[in-house]
């Protein structure tokens, strides 16, 4: 089974001291795809500088020619479908159909109350997503929607020409619960996972792997409850939250073994962060590098 390497370029730079370069890097490295998070703040960067997800990918559109673009992930937290599905079907046309949108539930982080609501229940988060989903699925594939639902209405809402991507742009799906992962065997084109949270902080890698393969199994029966092939949907996993973090980038070797063990579970696409200074995410760029260029090779 093939596999694909790709990263994700968290929006931390400001565009022409850095940020342009990255981007550009990323390619002339090889990455199958370069992702970045759609949040209004994240985490440990939220007193820092932290830029917009769909402008850093419409100017890393313009300065790339062939890697595809995303992001991981997008959710309902603030985003609406009928104005999204205008900012992606933009995007899609500037990049000449290079988008693939990574889409989640959220959850109860700085997005979550940023709009002044209170943060909703996991139960209603799925509520939301199981509409949104559908809803900017129309969006994206018809001409003109109306629609009016619980929580998301459209009306009369155009989108013309549509997406370059035919019949529109790639979900990629982020889900573990049953729900979601009806959301991603019905709509998905890929589905997205950081592995088992429970495990980050005591767990192990063995057990990782455990995890992550009863995952894909549920994917499995979700989609055949669907009536569609699971291998139609490419395994995409956000790497740097299992039990492993960043281990893995700390050599070529390291990858190679954590990659091959992955890609027999059934991955198809990795996604390493790109190194950032004094975060979570602080990895050699040398090492960073070598892997980019190396890794699959050595997989063969």
């Amino acid at each position: 089974m093939s596999l694909r390497l790709s990263t994700v370029i968290l929006p931390v730079d400001r565009w022409h001291e850095g940020g342009r370069a990255k981007w550009q890097r990323a390619e002339e490295l090889g990455f199958h795809a370069a992702y970045t998070y759609d949040h209004l703040s994240w985490r440990s960067f939220r007193e820092e500088t932290w830029f917009g997800a769909l402008p850093t990918l419409t100017a890393a559109a313009v300065v790339t020619g062939t890697m595809r673009l995303g992001t991981l992930v997008t959710s309902p937290n603030f985003r609406h479908p009928v104005t999204l599905a205008k900012e992606l079907i933009s995007l899609d046309d500037v990049s000449g159909g290079r988008v693939t949108l990574g889409i989640g539930a959220g959850g109860n982080g700085f997005d979550a109350t940023a709009l002044g609501q209170e943060p909703w229940t996991p139960r209603e988060r799925a509520d939301r997503f199981g509409e949104f989903v559908p809803l900017l699925d129309r969006l994206l594939t018809e001409g003109a929607v109306s629609q009016q639902g619980i929580f998301y209405t459209a009306e009369e809402a155009r989108n013309i020409p549509g997406c370059v991507q035919s019949p529109r742009l790639p979900f990629a799906v982020a889900a573990t619960g049953p729900r979601g992962l009806k959301l991603a065997a019905r709509y998905g084109q890929a589905w997205v996972t950081t592995g088992d949270p429970k495990l980050f902080e005591d767990g192990t890698p063995e057990q990782s792997v455990e995890a992550l393969r009863g995952q894909i199994e549920k994917l499995g029966k979700a989609c055949s409850e669907t009536g569609r092939d699971v291998a139609e949907l490419d395994k995409i996993l956000l790497t740097a939250f299992t039990p492993d973090r960043n281990r893995p980038l700390e050599s070529l070797d390291a990858f190679v073994d954590f990659a091959g063990r992955h890609r027999e579970l059934g991955f198809t696409e990795l996604v390493v962060h790109w190194p950032i200074p004094d975060s979570d995410f602080a990895t050699d760029q040398a090492v960073f590098e070598r892997i980019a260029t190396e890794a699959l090779a050595q997989l063969g």
